[in-house]
């Protein structure tokens, strides 16, 4: 089974920084394009930024240019890094990863998700 384990939410002042991380286990699964979602009060998951096992990257038109995604694919893990923050990201943050069994064709993949981290912004 997939696991994510987050960590790095956290109280920060408008204008700060912040650095997510999301540390992926799972015997015998191949991790392919990660990412992060963050939910609003009342609102539906969005997705933030995702990066693929190659590195290329997508992201939210709102926090371009603030958030950077990153990985490293010998610990399985991606972070977020969170810059120029604003009291509108506010959110629960969730890894995702889109994982497959080793050896099984890219269809099989399925989403799996994080227990969510919170990041406050105050101003």
């Amino acid at each position: 089974q997939v696991q994510l384990v987050e960590s790095g939410g956290g109280l920060v002042q408008a204008g700060g920084s912040l650095r997510l991380s999301c540390a992926a286990s799972g015997s015998g699964f191949s991790f392919n394009a990660m990412g992060w979602y963050r939910q609003f009060p009342g609102k539906q998951r969005e997705l933030v930024a995702a990066i693929t096992s190659t590195g290329t990257t997508n992201y939210a038109e709102s926090v371009k240019g603030r958030f950077t995604i990153s990985r490293d694919n010998a610990k399985n893990t991606v972070y977020l890094q969170l810059n120029s923050l604003n009291p509108e990201d506010s959110a629960v943050y969730y890894c995702n990863t889109r994982a497959v069994v080793r050896g099984l064709p890219s269809r099989s993949e399925r989403d799996y998700w994080g227990q969510g981290t919170q990041v406050t912004v105050s101003s």
